[in-house]
């Protein structure tokens, strides 16, 4: 069934329960390549981040009791930021339940209030319903996990093979896109029309959709700027004349601030105007004028007043207020949106250029991402984990293209997401050059699974921000507790020795001089490097950060 639905790789952790499962995928000949990894929850990042970037369903795997529970992190940021991730967890025998087995675990009900659909199969004759079912309700609406619990017995019973089939449009996501009600992208451009000085904010629904060339014809068009949340960079390339940047609490700028607060129309699409992106909900201000488009109706009027809900695909619904555009009793208006952006982006790299020319050490992040920016191809795919490095490049990078290049976690923001989601990226865009950004703390999750990285042989560079502490929180307690430190600074540790002992060609830099020379011999190496910067602390720096409680 997996075979049938186009599954091309499997990221999973074996154990007892599986083994009719391993033995199967040995035995049989269905082209799919299984990757063992060392933690069940990096197997559900590296299918997360798999699924970001090629448009498939992302699949892991993981046995009963320990191994279902370890799953759990990566389904529930799969399931919140709208991707499609497959969950398949063995289980004890049905004619073992409530005899208090080994690994017993009621695994419906772990996994229900986590994913968008899920079941725990009884008999192998339901395998290909369910089967299809999962990937129905992955792929179609708002994507989201699913998770099927496969008994150790039940994995040894016959399947009918003529009910071994799939639906190929459920294969990739969004499948079966639904367009909005007739009138509304009308309702929407009169509003858009009659503003003055609107602001288009796009989140991760509009690239999920692939409507990048959709907004930007509108964008174009009519000369509006636009703001992503970090989920939503790469709706238009950064270096596009109306993109604004990031705007929020995280990765937003005082500057890029000041249109979400001018703004007298705000133009949600594909986000769902959460705390983030509205720096908890700062601006717009309840009162603002609000058109939301996105493919969840769930999410329209949930947190300010709607004027004009666009409820379908963005891609398609985008297609119709073109449409509308086009119309010859439509007269467009321009709104002088390339101008304001100018300037804004002119103001924030001014601050940026100070910290990024200076040679002060520890090296400030600013300077490790002008390096980034001056080395990395444009094709790049970066993955970072939500805490420091994060809010400095959602600020300052300017990603050259549109499209998912740039992965965080940001539905639920663990650590350790970086380092495996990468694998899966790697996995799914091969030819890419795929680089992962995480703090020590992060690093500290997750580095077992470098052996994994190495058996693969992906040349992946992960680069640690190694200041000795979580600095997130540390900076939190700086700015809200009046610097009462308390539990969140750790031991140095030898990254650059952990990652070589796993086989890594490794570099540490302090001098902020050696930055760009050691990216690019990172870069060329054949294999997986790991560079470790010694980087100023969070609670030192000056960190594009909003509100540290946002």
């Amino acid at each position: 069934m997996l075979e049938a639905q186009g599954v091309k790789h499997i990221f999973g952790l074996c154990g007892d329960t599986t083994l009719p499962f391993y033995d199967a995928m040995h035995r049989l000949d269905h082209g799919i390549e299984h990757v063992l990894v060392r933690d069940e929850r990096n197997a559900a990042y590296m299918a997360d981040a798999y699924a970001r970037v090629t448009g498939r369903v992302g699949v892991c795997e993981g046995p009963s009791g320990g191994g279902a529970t370890y799953i759990l992190p990566g389904l529930i940021e799969a399931s919140e930021s709208s991707y499609p991730v497959l969950a398949i967890t063995s289980d004890i025998s049905v004619g073992s339940y409530g005899k208090y087995p080994l690994t017993e675990v009621d695994q419906e009900a772990l996994m229900r209030p986590l994913t968008k659909w899920n079941t725990v199969l009884r008999r192998a004759d339901h395998i290909p319903r369910m089967i299809r079912t999962a990937f129905r309700a992955m792929t179609t609406g708002r994507a989201g996990a699913t998770h099927i619990g496969l008994p150790y017995d039940v994995q040894h019973d016959p399947v009918d093979p003529s009910d071994i089939w799939a639906d190929p449009e459920t294969a990739t996501y969004p499948a079966y896109p639904q367009c909005p009600e007739t009138g509304v992208a009308k309702a929407a451009v009169d509003a858009i029309m009659s503003s003055e000085n609107p602001l288009i904010v796009c989140g991760g629904g509009l690239v999920i959709a692939d409507a990048m060339s959709e907004l930007d014809r509108l964008a174009t068009r009519l000369d509006i700027p636009v703001a992503t949340s970090v989920s939503g960079q790469g709706s238009l390339a950064e270096t596009h004349p109306l993109a604004l940047g990031v705007v929020g609490s995280n990765g937003g700028t005082d500057e890029t601030w000041e249109m979400m607060q001018a703004a007298d129309l705000v133009i949600f699409m594909g986000v769902r105007a959460g705390s983030t992106t509205t720096s908890r909900w700062e601006a717009p201000v309840q009162g603002t004028r609000v058109v939301h488009f996105d493919s969840d109706p769930m999410v329209i009027g949930a947190n300010y007043q709607t004027e004009v809900g666009v409820v379908g695909d963005l891609r398609l619904s985008l297609q119709q207020v073109n449409a509308v555009l086009d119309e010859p009793a439509t007269k467009d208006k321009v709104f002088g949106g390339a101008k304001a952006v100018a300037d804004i982006k002119r103001r924030k790299f001014e601050v940026f250029r100070q910290h990024a020319d200076s040679g002060e050490v520890p090296i400030r992040p600013e300077r490790l991402m002008d390096a980034l920016m001056k080395t990395l191809p444009d094709d790049a795919i970066i993955v970072s984990d939500p805490g420091t490095s994060c809010p400095y490049f959602s600020a300052y990078y300017e990603l050259p293209r549109e499209g998912r290049h740039f992965i965080t976690n940001r539905a639920h923001g663990a650590l350790g997401y970086a380092l495996a989601a990468s694998l899966g990226a790697w996995y799914g865009k091969p030819d890419n050059k795929v680089v992962a950004l995480m703090g020590d703390g992060s690093f500290g999750f997750t580095c077992g699974e470098l052996e994994t990285v190495m058996r693969a042989g992906a040349p992946i560079t992960f680069i640690v921000l190694a200041n000795n502490n979580f600095g997130w929180i540390k900076a939190s307690q700086a700015e809200s507790y009046g610097a009462r430190y308390y539990n969140v600074d750790f031991k140095p540790a030898d990254h650059v020795a952990i990652a070589q002992a796993y086989g890594l060609k490794s570099w540490r830099v302090e001098n902020p001089a050696d930055m760009e020379q050691v990216l690019q011999e990172a870069l060329e190496h054949d294999g997986p490097t790991l560079i470790e910067v010694v980087t100023q602390a969070l609670e030192d720096s000056n960190a594009p950060v909003r509100r540290w409680m946002g």
